[in-house]
């Protein structure tokens, strides 16, 4: 997986958190935005986070986002998003 992509976290709540996953430079295929987030769920697994909730974000700019995953996850990333309340930091998935 030769992507570019970056990771950062949205704290909904004490306990809970939700990792996010951005591809650049690149619009994806379902399938491979899939792929990235199943990567993403097993690395957390091997540290211990069985119920991981990833969301995966590709585009450009704001108006060109696409966010995957569920729901109510993806309406905490995009307010997150909009607050510019996240943080990047470069990702590098086996």
């Amino acid at each position: 997986m030769a992507h570019r992509l970056t990771y950062g976290i949205v704290r909904d709540a004490p306990r809970r958190i939700i990792h996010v996953v951005r591809v650049h430079d690149e619009i994806l295929d379902i399938p491979e935005i899939a792929d990235i987030a199943e990567h993403m769920r097993e690395r957390l697994a091997s540290r211990g986070e069985t119920m991981a909730d990833v969301v995966v974000i590709q585009g450009q700019a704001k108006e060109t986002l696409r966010l995957f995953g569920e729901g109510y996850s993806v309406d905490r990333v995009r307010a997150a998003l909009f607050n510019a309340a996240l943080s990047w930091s470069p990702l590098e998935l086996d």
